[in-house]
């Protein structure tokens, strides 16, 4: 099992370019296809607010400059990927309608790169992160300074199928961990689970890996982000959004107290 296609949507900005660059490091570590997907804005969004059958000046001027802006944002994206200089990249400039085309991309790729800013809800991409990791259910790699291929990977387990699906999704980048440490807090969570299991799981799948309990039964989100501080670990696997999306945004969860709060590169999977 290996990943044959990293996928990056960008938004033909200036803040393009370190999520590319994340991207790469990971299509680089599985010899991969590096898909640099231009996302601009849809003038589909638009059309709802010109009104039935009336296109005046303003409605024009505004679907013009939203026709300009792809273009100069697909000659920028270009740019980026010659400079990166990735041999497997091939760029991708979506038409509308854009999030049918975005959808298809992410169903055809292995793993979804997004920066932090996406992540935390900011930017041009941040509805696109939120679609990929909750709809379409996705794995996605939320990408922070020094990401590392082949460094420690501190895996969350709490026995639930989000976890679950997050750990089995993210076994390449687990085999090429140089170390792995399987951290769960039994006094957090609703649920009765082993952490042993997990580490028998993974040795039969080549990966050799540490148990890490974590004591208390505050925030999980907590102890996870200090177990990754204090194991020194380059990513954090865990699963995203375990409640309803409603219930997560209004009170919160573990999942966005990981994206909002400072730490390790996140493989996510819900």
């Amino acid at each position: 099992m290996s990943w044959a296609r990293i996928m990056a949507p960008l938004a033909g900005s200036k803040a393009d370019e370190g999520v590319l660059r994340a991207a790469a490091v990971l299509a680089g570590a599985f010899d991969a296809e590096l898909a640099a997907i231009h996302a601009p804005a849809d003038v589909a969004d638009l059309m709802p607010w010109m009104g039935e059958g009336f296109m005046g000046g303003v409605q024009v001027t505004a679907l013009e400059s939203l026709k300009e802006a792809a273009v100069e944002g697909a000659h920028a994206v270009e740019a980026l990927v010659a400079s990166v200089g990735y041999a497997k990249a091939r760029v991708t400039t979506l038409e509308s309608p854009v999030w049918a085309g975005l959808a298809m991309e992410c169903r055809l790729s292995d793993v979804i790169v997004f920066d932090d800013a996406a992540a935390r809800g900011k930017g041009p991409l941040a509805e696109a992160f939120q679609q990929m990791i909750a709809d379409e259910q996705r794995p996605v790699l939320v990408a922070r300074p020094g990401l590392k291929v082949g460094g420690t990977a501190l895996v969350a387990w709490d026995g639930g199928k989000e976890a679950s699906r997050a750990l089995r999704t993210a076994l390449p980048l687990l085999q090429k961990a140089s170390r792995v440490v399987v951290a769960g807090a039994p006094g957090a969570s609703s649920r009765s689970f082993e952490l042993a299991r997990m580490v028998d799981f993974l040795a039969a799948r080549g990966v050799s890996a540490q148990v890490r309990v974590l004591e208390g039964s505050s925030d999980a989100a907590k102890l996870l982000l200090e177990t990754a501080r204090d194991e020194g670990a380059d990513v954090l696997v865990a699963g995203a959004f375990g409640h309803p999306r409603l219930q997560e945004f209004i009170f919160g969860g573990t999942t966005r107290s990981l994206l909002n709060a400072d730490g390790p590169s996140l493989f996510l999977s819900h």
